[in-house]
């Protein structure tokens, strides 16, 4: 059973890193034609965050790209995996809500952002993270 877990937890870990990725360079333009492109991720950001004052959405944008590039890279690289994951987990979440507050919960459940979200919570309550920077650095310590 362990030997399952290990997989499911570097599948869960690379798949959750991948969707931020995606996202990431999709709205920077490097999908190409399959990009949304910042101008519309910027619409997006703003429908989703409807409560928020319209001056401060570029600012939300700037910092949840940065974000997500920096979980994705920690994710796909496996290191502070279990602090990626939680902040991954709050920053899903939090998405989720905005996204619950402005368009309904029908979204927030199709685009499956709650998944996305336990998924990230489950990743950080693993024992440890096999195939990881993590793994290398505690058989480093430990020797």
């Amino acid at each position: 059973m362990k030997r399952y877990q290990d997989y499911a937890a570097f599948l869960l870990r690379i798949a959750l890193g991948a969707g931020f990725m995606s996202a990431v360079s999709s709205r920077l333009g490097f999908w190409g034609s399959y990009s949304s492109g910042w101008e519309s991720f910027l619409a997006y950001a703003e429908k989703v965050n409807s409560f928020a004052p319209k001056n401060c959405i570029p600012t939300i944008a700037i910092i949840a790209t940065i974000a997500e590039s920096l979980l994705a890279l920690l994710l796909l690289i496996g290191y502070r995996t279990r602090l990626a994951s939680i902040v991954a987990a709050i920053l899903t979440l939090l998405f989720a809500l905005a996204m619950t507050y402005s368009f309904g919960v029908k979204d927030s459940l199709d685009y499956s952002v709650f998944v996305f979200s336990m998924g990230a919570f489950l990743l950080a309550t693993m024992e440890n993270y096999k195939w990881s920077l993590d793994e290398i650095s505690m058989k480093n310590k430990n020797n």
